[in-house]
């Protein structure tokens, strides 16, 4: 028995062979062609036969993980038609007589090592897009066949990296579980193995002599164990078998409405960090999304997005949704969520810091840069804005203030836009205690339990020793989210819980006594709450 460690991109158990993905070679030969016109040509064929392909594969993956994961292959025929890519290619070909084969991938090379060295982590996920691209173009010249799986029988795929369009093109009734020795957890293909519910392991260092064996994949604790002993086997059959009944149960819970065994109807949303989470949000049959953490665009940044690129991402979301709610929270930059460029320095007490909505009112052109691309995404679909860290009615009034100057500014531009719901995190004890007063001002409140706790109980929720001292059950909080509640209700403000605390299934019926609206929870989670809003009865003392 051996045993290979490495990095999960998605749990799971599977238990098969090991098939290593041998890829043909793909060695490019470099030749003097005669009619370089002729050779341009054929290049322009093999480009549009790429891009035909491509189209075929997003609709594949429209279908199988949904329109965000399927956007990569969008992005693809787009970088197809860059004209700088373009221009390399053929300008080699007249310039060197050579064949367009050589021209595409030495341009090929050149643009992913160009890539590869920008500090941007997207950026860098972009090498291996033009590789695949190029790639895909040099097969259509060659008229080579895409690789394939050659058993015929289910197996755990193991290979030097996998590009999406290779994910996509596979037979998923064949494959039990992706594992790689390259690639990164950020990666299209960790985020289409994730959204396809496919155990995947990055990082392990494998030798070819595994090929055929029997291995277990533990995508829980990042391991492949190669050839298990007979009791080892026997562990993981049994803890398989128990995670697929788990799922059957929750599979039959889709298309199920969200109510007590009394009646009583609560609206379960999901978390989401950027628009390659959106597939999770509909895979996992939620009603809509009740926290984008939009300071992904922030934080994957070398500089500000620009309104467009934050539009762009806004408006995929909200189609995507098809009309369920999508509820943006407006930058939350600061605290433990840094980004260089904003130059905000060091504090000693970050957590309590300038961050949030107190860069956003300091800095009114980037919230307004913000807010614009909201609204105008808000053309799209169902969208509603909420504001984090607020701890005053004259904070929530100036935000309005800014709100009116941004929707003053694109009438005045023709710019269309939608009916948005503004509401505010609460999530500081100041907010608890004038929740009355905020009421009035806003829409709906979202309870952002994760820090209410930590500032309730005066315990950073970073801090290893003071785990024993940290309890988010304190009583406490309890009655201060009550508070809110009654105190949002009586202003007709409708009252969410998009914190941790909103997926521990242990409090579900006590949030549902309470009279909370709405759950919003990672996508993973909103099965197992459907399940434990189903269990309640809500007439029983």
């Amino acid at each position: 028995m051996t045993v290979l460690e490495g990095k999960s991109v998605y749990g799971g158990i599977a238990i098969g062979k090991i098939e290593i993905l041998v890829k043909e070679d793909r060695t490019v030969k470099r030749s003097t062609v005669e009619d370089p016109e002729a050779e341009k040509e054929r290049f322009t064929l093999a480009k549009e036969a790429a891009k035909k392909q491509l189209q075929e594969l997003y609709d594949k993956a429209l279908k199988e993980v949904g329109e965000a994961n399927a956007m990569i292959f969008d992005v693809h025929q787009m970088m197809l038609d860059d004209l700088d890519y373009i221009e390399s290619i053929t300008n080699m070909i007249e310039s060197q007589n050579v064949n367009a084969e050589f021209a595409v991938a030495t341009t090929g090379d050149n643009f992913s090592q160009m890539f590869a060295s920008m500090e941007d982590a997207y950026m860098k996920e972009r090498a291996a897009d033009v590789k695949d691209i190029s790639n895909r173009v040099i097969a259509i010249l060659q008229g080579r066949e895409d690789d394939a799986l050659h058993s015929q029988e289910p197996v755990i795929l193991v290979a030097e990296d996998l590009a999406p369009s290779e994910t996509v093109q596979l037979d998923k009734s064949r494959v039990l579980s992706f594992v790689t020795r390259l690639g990164s957890t950020n990666s299209h293909t960790a985020i289409l193995a994730r959204t396809m519910n496919i155990p995947a392991l990055i990082g392990i260092a494998f030798t070819e002599e595994i090929n055929g064996k029997m291995a277990v994949v533990d995508g829980f604790a990042g391991k492949l164990i190669i050839e298990p002993e007979e009791d080892v086997l026997k562990e993981y059959q049994a803890r398989k078998e128990e995670e697929e009944k788990k799922k059957k149960l929750l599979l039959e819970l889709k298309g199920k409405e969200n109510v007590t065994l009394d009646g009583k109807r609560i609206q379960l949303y999901a978390n989401i960090g950027g628009v390659s989470d959106v597939a999770n949000v509909l895979t996992n049959d939620a009603g809509g999304i009740g926290l984008f953490r939009s300071e992904f665009l922030y934080l994957e940044s070398d500089t500000y997005p620009t309104e467009e690129e934050q539009f762009k991402a806004y408006k995929t979301v909200a189609e995507t949704m098809a009309g369920k709610k999508v509820i943006i929270r407006t930058l939350d930059i600061g605290a433990d969520k840094q980004a260089d460029y904003f130059e905000l320095g060091q504090e000693e007490n970050p957590a309590m810091g300038y961050r949030a909505i107190r860069i956003c009112l300091e800095r009114p052109e980037i919230f307004k840069t913000q807010l614009r691309a909201i609204y105008r995404a808000s053309h799209y679909g169902t969208i509603g804005i909420m504001f984090p860290m607020i701890i005053s009615v004259s904070e929530v009034k100036r935000i309005k203030e800014i709100v009116q100057e941004v929707k003053e500014s694109l009438d005045e531009q023709g710019i269309p836009y939608g009916e948005v719901e503004l509401g505010v995190m609460i999530e500081t004890p100041a907010a608890v205690m004038i929740s009355d007063l905020l009421a009035s001002e806003v829409d709906f409140f979202s309870i952002g339990t994760n820090d209410l706790t930590q500032y309730t109980l005066a315990i950073d929720r970073q801090n290893a020793k003071l785990e024993a001292f940290y309890d988010s059950h304190h009583e406490a909080l309890m009655r201060m989210i009550k508070m809110v509640v009654d105190n949002g209700h009586r202003e007709g403000c409708w009252v969410g819980i998009c914190g941790e605390l909103g997926a521990d299934t242990e409090l579900t019926e006590t949030f549902l006594r309470m009279g909370v609206d709405e759950l919003s929870v990672t996508p993973s989670m909103v099965l197992k709450v459907r399940d434990a809003i189903r269990r309640v009865d809500l007439s029983k003392a």
